[in-house]
């Protein structure tokens, strides 16, 4: 069938003009996705923050360890010693080594007072929102569809204006990865690759992304920026490497390992997450967790290389948590929050299209006529 005009989008989704039955099934696994959302109802999550000032210890336990930390580097306390005091002091696990944030963001926050810290992060927000929004030029129909896209791109960074969270590891490295994709055009890539290593050496977690870009640069025979993603990644484990002996140097036999990762709490989780460190937590959760499931689709709606990405970020993310988060480490989606609720916009035009298609039952009449 022919595509319809677009709704919201400047050009036809990737869904538009779809044979029926892909269609079909493509709105099947949607269904399938949706109702895998739901599940996060029933998901067990964190525990929720009590607000009493005398617990503040406990609902602030992973902030206060990251403030203490800084401090203490602030104060001329060599890194590795003041962490594990400060592990071992909060009973946390301090094996293996991964426990450890690596020492990025502490010594560049120990390098300035709380306040120009908390402005720092406020500057990458806002310089990521204005990347999106130059980004997202001419994708759409009108300037207020635009508007919208940009304001939902704020309700994915909701988390980056709590000055509370100013330590938290993730949020840095979520803001520089929904940068790092904001900035990446073919044949002009090195921009991204560069956040995206400064992603990785705040948060290890982050070379998910890198991988997913380097994969995604040598499927679309961008050789040399796939070299690039690669390089950063050899640069990251470099890192890695001497932090794990360092971390080595100040562990005793006797403390605490960590439990494992393998959660295996399923995707009503992972959905869960996403709403969770978004705006989309002001919703209804049931409604929450079906905009977090329409969003991820969404990205998989707008037809550019740079939708591609984003939707295999988020699925990749999305599994990651999916199969190893735990209810206290669902912070995890911090990483993928600002790319989010900015999928809605494209959402509209996807599902739209993709019912349209799955609808059309016309059928091709072959005559023949006597001459």
């Amino acid at each position: 069938m022919s595509p319809s005009a677009p709704l919201w989008l400047a050009r036809p989704s990737r869904y538009a003009g779809l044979p029926s039955l892909r269609a079909r099934w493509l709105l099947a696994a949607l269904a399938v996705l949706l109702l895998a959302s739901l599940t996060s109802l029933a998901t067990p999550g964190p525990p929720p923050v009590s607000g009493d000032p005398a617990a503040r210890g406990e609902d602030r336990a992973d902030e206060i360890l990251y403030e203490t930390i800084v401090e203490g580097v602030r104060h001329g306390g060599n890194y590795y010693l003041v962490a594990a005091d400060a592990l071992r002091t909060g009973g946390y696990p301090m094996r293996p080594f991964v426990t450890f944030r690596l020492p990025t963001l502490a010594t560049v926050q120990a390098g300035m007072s709380p306040v120009a810290a908390a402005l720092l992060l406020y500057a990458l927000a806002v310089g990521t929102l204005f990347a999106w929004y130059v980004r997202l030029g001419g994708v759409f129909q009108r300037a207020t569809i635009h508007l919208i896209a940009v304001g939902l791109a704020a309700a994915g960074m909701a988390s980056a204006v709590q000055v509370e969270l100013v330590a938290f590891h993730e949020i840095w490295a979520g803001l520089l990865i929904a940068l790092s994709l904001a900035a990446r055009r073919p044949g002009r890539w090195q921009t991204a690759v560069a956040l995206g290593l400064a992603a990785m050496l705040i948060r290890e977690t982050a070379a998910l992304y890198v991988g997913i870009m380097a994969v995604l640069a040598f499927v679309e025979g961008e050789r040399r920026e796939a070299f690039g993603w690669v390089a950063a990644t050899a640069v990251f484990a470099v890192a890695v490497l001497l932090h794990a002996q360092a971390v080595a140097d100040v562990v005793r036999p006797l403390d605490q390992a960590s439990p494992g990762w393998a959660g295996m709490l399923g995707v009503g989780f992972a959905i869960k997450a996403l709403t969770l460190t978004t705006a989309l937590a002001l919703a209804p959760p049931a409604l929450a967790a079906l905009l977090a499931g329409l969003a991820i689709v969404g990205w998989s709606a707008w037809r550019d290389p740079l939708a591609v990405r984003a939707f295999a970020t988020l699925c990749a993310y999305v599994a990651l948590i999916a199969l190893f988060g735990r209810t206290d480490t669902f912070y995890w989606a911090l990483l993928v929050a600002p790319l989010v609720p900015l999928g809605l916009v494209f959402a509209v035009d996807g599902v739209r299209d993709l019912i349209r298609a799955a609808l059309d039952r016309r059928r091709i009449t072959v005559t023949r006529t006597a001459r």
